[in-house]
């Protein structure tokens, strides 16, 4: 495990371990819990996702997994069952999450505010990848 992949798991267990009284923010980026249901196992998985405001009240994660060359499992979870739960400091939102694909007029417009809001990591993660990154946008139930 990498350096990196070890301080994003304490920054996972504090915000779990505190219920959100402690995690939002991970170097100064809002962060959320996002919690799926494995598409396998059918246990829930939770996920500590940096993420922007779509402007409409909507939530938006981006499913870069480092720059890896496959996606992150909770993207393949939320795929097969699109309900999720996502908790932003002590609050939980029940949502429809929905994948953003790079055909999506939307798509140039919120990669652009995750990847300024992120010092320009996501460019550098979609160019470690030929697979195109995803976005996924979360939808509260109202």
């Amino acid at each position: 495990m990498s350096i990196f992949s070890t301080i994003l798991k304490l920054h996972q267990d504090i915000y779990e371990a505190t219920d959100g009284r402690l995690g939002h923010k991970m170097l100064g980026v809002p962060t959320l819990l996002l919690r799926t249901t494995g598409r396998k196992s059918g246990l829930e998985r939770t996920s500590a996702l940096i993420y922007i405001d779509d402007g409409k009240g909507n939530k938006v994660v981006v499913a870069s997994n480092n720059g890896e060359a496959k996606p992150p499992a909770w993207l393949l979870n939320l795929k097969a069952k699109p309900n999720v739960e996502f908790q932003i400091n002590r609050d939980c939102f029940q949502a429809t999450a929905e994948v953003v694909e790079k055909d999506n007029p939307e798509y140039q417009r919120l990669w652009q505010q995750h990847n300024e809001h992120n010092a320009d990591r996501y460019d550098q993660y979609q160019s470690m990848t030929e697979r195109a990154i995803p976005l996924v946008r979360m939808v509260p139930k109202r």
